[in-house]
């Protein structure tokens, strides 16, 4: 085993025990939430394990597990929109595809030029209130996204020696197959596309986690999902109110907890990426 394959192994291990971790949360999710049990209620970890119980003694990780339900699809198919994205651009650089490659640049520079946020909300808005979902919201996050990750990714290209890279190649006798997802996305793009894909999956996450905080803030109805679901966002908001001396610091503390493995797994998976 090389040494480079070494130092990815580890990483590589923990990303697949988090996605492993994320997916049997969301098999385990319950379709509604149990009756309250008031006499339980503000109960801590140690007296209700895993995580506690809050106000109304309902335990902790049922919201862990209705959140990970939430997030878990529609932050996969943000990444995976963002990997087509970018392997396109990349591997239109290094096909010498002028027209193409041309287009890409201004489906870039008009997509970026859009302000993320009000593009974000309008989306939100306009999905019927019976189909709220974050996969619509997550995927618009991702078109908005991709811009960046196709230029970088086509500026990848541009240094291996674009359409050069490809003849020098073919001079050799390999054929388009191994050229093409072999030595220029697997070997090359790889760390770029990986990268730019778990950064957005994380950013999904956050932002669902931010409109459903804004929707509890003002008690409405959350953009993200049903309202017979809980968004992580509960334990967040429930963990403020711990601040101001409810007891409920537990809470924070195991929302905190799920945001830090979510930014871990995208450290994983960028690291597991990386090129050798």
């Amino acid at each position: 085993m090389s040494r480079s394959r070494a130092r990815r192994g580890p990483w590589l291990v923990l990303a697949g025990v988090l996605l492993l971790g994320l997916f049997v949360a969301s098999l385990m999710a319950p379709e509604f939430m149990p009756t309250p049990e008031l006499d339980r209620a503000y109960l801590p970890p140690w007296k209700a394990p895993p995580a506690g119980t809050d106000d109304r003694g309902l335990p902790l990780y049922l919201y862990g597990l209705q959140g990970a339900r939430i997030v878990l699809g529609p932050s996969l198919a943000a990444g995976g929109l963002i990997i087509g994205f970018a392997t396109v651009a990349g591997l239109v650089r290094c096909a010498g595809v002028a027209w193409l490659d041309g287009f890409i640049q201004v489906f870039g520079e008009v997509v970026g030029a859009l302000p993320r946020l009000v593009v974000i909300l309008v989306v939100a808005l306009l999905i019927p209130m019976e189909w709220k979902s974050l996969t619509p919201i997550a995927l618009a996050w991702a078109v908005l996204a991709a811009p960046g990750a196709m230029d970088e990714a086509a500026s990848t290209a541009g240094r291996l020696g674009g359409e050069r890279f490809v003849e020098a190649l073919r001079a050799h006798g390999f054929d388009a197959f191994r050229i093409y997802l072999y030595h220029v996305v697997w070997l090359n793009l790889r760390p770029v596309i990986v990268r730019q894909a778990a950064e957005v999956m994380m950013q999904v996450v956050f932002l669902e986690i931010a409109l459903s905080y804004l929707a509890l803030r003002r008690n409405e109805p959350s953009f993200t999902h049903a309202e017979n679901t809980s968004s992580w966002a509960v334990l967040l908001y429930q963990g403020y109110t711990g601040l101001l001396g409810v007891p409920l610091l537990h809470s924070l503390a195991f929302g905190l907890l799920l945001v830090a493995l979510v930014a871990l797994l995208a450290q994983a998976l960028r690291m597991g990426a990386r090129a050798r």
